[in-house]
């Protein structure tokens, strides 16, 4: 399989492959990848497989488990005295280092999971009264 790993710094690898990889890509068996490794991992890799079948790139990330208010801020898409301030008010948790302010990582990911969800069911409120209205663009 003609493959390239390229590293992007800050824990992400980018895996591209040739033509013939994505076809070979194509011919896993998934079963068999499922009940040699861990359920999730399996999950993982059949979708890594999936996307490089049909001629994608895939990126492969880590996040340590704890964060700097930079690196949370970076994640949610937003800026670092607006995350301080959602760290003041109580909306996100977080810990002091020294004079340092630390966040879990899964504080950050369930924070973002329900920031999406809020955007998601915006959209859907959105579209309902669109729909109400006739509204057609």
């Amino acid at each position: 399989m003609n493959a390239m790993l390229t590293d992007r710094g800050v824990g992400k690898t980018t895996l591209t492959v040739s033509d013939t990889a994505a076809a070979q890509a194509g011919a896993v068996d998934t079963a068999a990848l499922a009940s040699a490794v861990p359920p999730e991992l399996a999950s993982i890799l059949t979708e890594v497989v999936r996307i490089v079948a049909a001629g994608g790139t895939v990126t492969l990330g880590s996040i340590p488990n704890e964060l700097t208010t930079t690196n949370a801020a970076d994640m949610l898409d937003m800026s670092r005295p607006t995350l301080m301030k959602l760290i003041r008010s109580g909306e996100i948790p977080a810990h002091k280092v020294g004079s340092h302010t630390r966040l879990k990582a899964d504080d950050v990911l369930t924070y973002r999971e329900q920031m999406r969800e809020q955007q998601r069911a915006a959209f859907r409120k959105l579209r309902e009264f669109e729909d109400a209205e006739g509204l057609d663009y």
